[in-house]
């Protein structure tokens, strides 16, 4: 299979999942009364909170689909990084591969703190009922 045909199909998997996610997160949003209402509520045979554990299953999936469609291009990225951005502060040049994966893990592990700040941030900061 070509590095092209593989493209295709990945951009054809992440627009099917992205119909998924569009639709489930319809079907959350404006079918289901909002969250605690939702209670006995069912739509083809499946409650509120199936409905949302699809959308975020979905979600991960649609996630795991775009890292796995930048690894496919990251020489791309990075060619582009090295001629257009370091070119205009005078150090443009090609980026060796390992600078290049190093680039590419530094990213993933730059994303992830993030994420990781923003969950222990709201952990940290819900508030229950007050009786």
């Amino acid at each position: 299979m070509t590095r092209t045909l593989v493209n295709l199909l990945l951009d054809v998997l992440l627009a099917l999942i992205l119909l998924f996610l569009i639709a489930s997160a319809s079907v959350v949003r404006f079918v289901f009364p909002p969250g605690t209402a939702a209670k006995g509520w069912t739509l083809w045979g499946f409650d509120y909170d199936t409905w949302a554990n699809f959308e975020f299953a979905t979600l991960c999936v649609i996630l795991l689909a775009v890292v796995l469609h930048v690894m496919l291009h990251w020489n791309w990225v990075c060619s582009v990084i090295a001629t257009r951005v370091l070119q205009m502060h005078g150090r443009g040049s090609r980026l060796e591969e390992g600078t290049q994966t190093l680039c590419g893990v530094g990213t993933l592990i730059v994303f992830l703190s993030v994420i990781s700040v923003i969950l222990a941030s709201a952990t940290l900061s819900i508030k229950g009922p007050t009786l």
